[in-house]
């Protein structure tokens, strides 16, 4: 039967795509946001059919609950070697059966970037996606490369085969609801934009910490480290739209212009940026004896832009700390009339939370009920769980659905990723000492001795 769209998974066998991608696919389906007629091709080496492989996924530790019924009816798994031409014939004779003219098509790489280049070659020499196919797309799964120079040769390679409208770059932070919420709490509220520069933003704290280890994630963690696996991609995301400037448009490419803005303009202060890995990472399962990854980092940064110039930013990010949360918090100037009142204020604060649950905080100083002249913070929290209505959806899920009508303002162009990893490869190249840590009160004082801030 003819297909509407066809998903392909490159990497169907891996956590990632049991863990979210078959969850968020089978959601759409069942909410009938995408064609009802979709064929979802999983691709793996292992000597699987299509109840076997779905037998696998259902098994799955890391599976969250997803409606099996609706898998059965759209999967198929296809054997093949992914990176030897040879399987790729039967690919596209696999999909051109189940092609029309107008059947839309993207492959997804939910693999290491170092097996980008050869899948894109031959998706490319079997005219799988050829340029300038507006059906066609091609996504590549976070991180893009491991440094600059292995960015730039991958993308490169990318360019020589597809246009860069049908490049898709996942970074799925830009998915969830709280980071797509950024831009609608600055720009669609008259008390925020007013108050969005310098003269009246004390800091900007960005936190993303978990209260667990690497999880058996040797084989990719030891490579990367918090600062390439976390600040790379999502922390400085997350600082761009915090700190860019008014888009000409919100269209794709006028936002992403402002952001590329942003991270041309940062710089980090180098007495201020500590790097750790926790006690006990060394005897991990398939570690390195003598590792020096890091787990844990922590960057005072700055935005050299007349908005923000003198603004410090801390990025923070880490293993095996004290709990599991990731927020961001905007501390407000004092007033010139706070600074006349003969009583202990509060610091008004912003804080949009996005795990383990999303909500927006704001702090503001009140009288306290009663006779006595005293003032008291308050806090305004509206939390999503009350307001979504059954609508909250998981961030894989606006991805896909993002890239099945052709939307890209939630992915990642080239030059964001450039600009960031020149950012992170300025920090990297600075000798820095490794602190070992026991507990997150360990890291907090360090903090506070290097950078005067507490978090």
């Amino acid at each position: 039967m003819k297909k509407d769209l066809i998903i392909t998974i490159f990497g169907s066998t891996g956590d990632l795509t049991s863990r979210k991608l078959l969850p968020a696919i089978t959601k759409l389906y069942t909410e009938k946001q995408i064609s009802e007629n979709v064929l979802v091709l999983a691709l793996g080496r292992r000597d699987y059919d299509t109840k076997s492989y779905l037998e696998f996924v259902s098994q799955s530790k890391s599976n969250k609950v997803v409606n099996f019924d609706v898998l059965h009816k759209i999967v198929k798994y296809h054997k093949m070697e992914i990176t030897q031409p040879d399987g790729y014939e039967s690919l596209k004779e696999l999909i051109n059966e189940h092609s029309h003219e107008h059947t839309k098509s993207f492959f997804y790489l939910a693999v290491g970037p170092e097996m980008f280049a050869d899948i894109s070659m031959h998706i490319n020499t079997f005219n799988l996606v050829t340029k300038g196919d507006t059906t066609k797309a091609i996504v590549f799964e976070k991180p893009f490369g491991h440094d600059l120079d292995s960015a730039k040769a991958i993308n490169q390679t990318l360019w020589k085969y597809f246009d860069e409208s049908q490049i898709y770059r996942i970074d799925h932070y830009l998915g969830k609801e709280m980071i797509q919420n950024i831009m609608t709490v600055r720009f669609a509220n008259r008390i925020f934009e007013e108050a969005w520069h310098n003269r009246s933003i004390k800091s900007v704290t960005i936190v993303a910490k978990e209260d667990q280890g690497i999880l058996g994630r040797a084989g990719y963690y030891d490579q990367s480290g918090a600062l390439k696996d976390m600040v790379q991609s999502h922390l400085l995301q997350i600082l761009s739209l915090l700190a860019m400037e008014v888009p000409v448009s919100y269209n794709s490419h006028d936002v992403k212009n402002e952001k590329v803005e942003v991270m041309n303009n940062l710089t980090f202060d180098k007495h201020a940026t500590i790097f750790g890995q926790y006690k006990g990472y060394l005897t991990e399962p398939n570690i390195k004896p003598n590792s020096k990854t890091d787990t844990f980092v922590f960057i005072k940064a700055f935005v050299n832009t007349p908005r923000f110039k003198g603004v410090p930013f801390y990025l923070m990010t880490g293993k095996k700390l004290d709990e599991k949360v990731s927020y961001i918090e905007i501390e407000f100037e004092a007033t010139n009339e706070q600074k006349k009142w003969n009583l202990p204020l509060s610091k008004n604060k912003l804080i949009i939370k996005f795990a383990p649950y999303e909500s927006v905080e704001l702090v503001l100083n009140s009288k306290t009920p009663g006779l006595r002249e005293n003032v008291q913070p308050i806090t305004l929290e509206l939390n999503q769980d009350d307001i979504d209505y059954g609508n909250r959806s998981e961030a894989y899920e606006k991805l896909i659905l993002d890239i099945t009508n052709g939307h890209k303002t939630l992915f990642t162009r080239w030059d964001e990723i450039e600009s960031s990893w020149h950012f992170i490869d300025k920090i990297k190249a600075r000798p820095h000492e490794l602190v070992i840590y026991e507990n997150y009160e360990q890291l907090k004082k360090l903090m506070k001795d290097k950078a005067d801030v507490v978090i």
